[in-house]
């Protein structure tokens, strides 16, 4: 039985092997953590366009927003998930980006996200100025909900680094590492910016339990003011079971690049696949009802690849 196993694992990477040998084009993808909405999507989006275009290969990879833009210019994948607002600030070298990542093209404007965070429900916690020594958990380095984190608690004069001073962890691991340590009692604070609802969340709220906590309408408004591209959010009560009202919080808009040496006729036959496709995905997460054919192009503040343009064009979008 294990030679009969070892042989299908060899014949199956050696198909997997011959198609992308095969392929006219390879497009590899950066989506998001496993526990997230954008690797599920992201892997049926993938499989999609293999399907529906002659000749293409393709590959989902996890990623974050930040990490994301980076790849795609670098050419270490040729498409990618984030927001309007990482985007822009990749292709101008602000924020997060120690230089301009000009090589990255706009593809689509997908759906609203928030910035989600929420305590064990019995936690003492109750706003950001009780995490000061807190264990937290608000995702990888260069993922946008971090980048969140940061400017938040920023705005409540502390970082990081007064975390661990005074004797609190900043875990930078993924959902389903972050969920494991909420559950274990290791970490107090679990935060992401994701579409609402979002699976992590809902595990947590099953057990051990959770309560969420939101932001002041003055932070809100002075962090949106400081950060160009954040937008005003909520979670509304009625995502999770355990809501009673909306939770005002920061919000973004998710968004897909691609990189700009991708030739203007692959994009285009790209971008079609993608919108005549919206059923199927819309299958796999439900929050893709809210992507919307006629909001494609809103927010696209880096220029948009001239393949999609074109399709964009002709459906009355641009």
């Amino acid at each position: 039985m294990k030679r009969i196993s070892s042989a299908i694992l060899v014949a199956s990477s050696l198909l997997a092997t011959a198609s992308i040998a095969n392929a006219d084009q390879f497009i590899r993808m950066v989506s998001g953590p496993s526990g997230g909405s954008w690797y599920p999507l992201g892997a049926k989006v993938m499989q999609t366009i293999e399907s529906n275009i002659k000749g293409v290969s393709t590959s989902n990879t996890s990623g974050g927003g930040i990490s994301n833009v980076m790849s795609v210019d670098g050419g270490d994948a040729e498409i990618g998930w984030t927001y309007a607002h990482t985007v822009a600030n990749g292709y101008s070298g602000k924020g997060k980006f120690k230089k301009a990542h000009k090589n990255v093209r706009y593809f689509a404007t997908l759906y609203p996200a928030a910035f989600q965070v929420a305590v064990r429900a019995d936690s003492k916690i109750k706003t950001f100025e009780d995490m000061k020594s807190a264990n937290i958990s608000p995702g990888k380095p260069k993922w946008t909900g971090t980048a969140f984190c940061e400017s938040i608690i920023k705005d409540y004069g502390y970082d990081f680094s007064t975390i661990k001073k005074n004797g609190g962890v900043v875990h930078m691991v993924s959902y389903k590492e972050s969920v494991a340590l909420m559950k274990d009692g290791q970490a107090d604070v679990f935060m992401a910016a994701t579409s609402v609802p979002q699976a992590s969340f809902i595990e947590l709220e099953n057990s051990p339990g959770i309560r969420f906590i939101g932001l002041p309408k003055d932070r809100i408004d002075r962090i949106v003011k400081n950060n160009p591209g954040y937008i005003y959010g909520k979670i509304p009560a009625s995502a999770y079971k355990s809501l009673d009202k909306d939770i005002p919080t920061l919000g973004i808009v998710t968004s897909m690049i691609v990189h700009k040496d991708l030739s203007d006729d692959l994009v285009y036959k790209m971008t079609k696949v993608f919108w005549d496709n919206h059923a199927e995905f819309v299958k796999v997460k439900g929050v893709w009802k809210k992507v919307l054919m006629k909001d494609a192009v809103n927010g696209a503040a880096v220029p948009i690849h001239p393949g999609a343009a074109k399709y964009y064009k002709e459906q009355g979008v641009m």
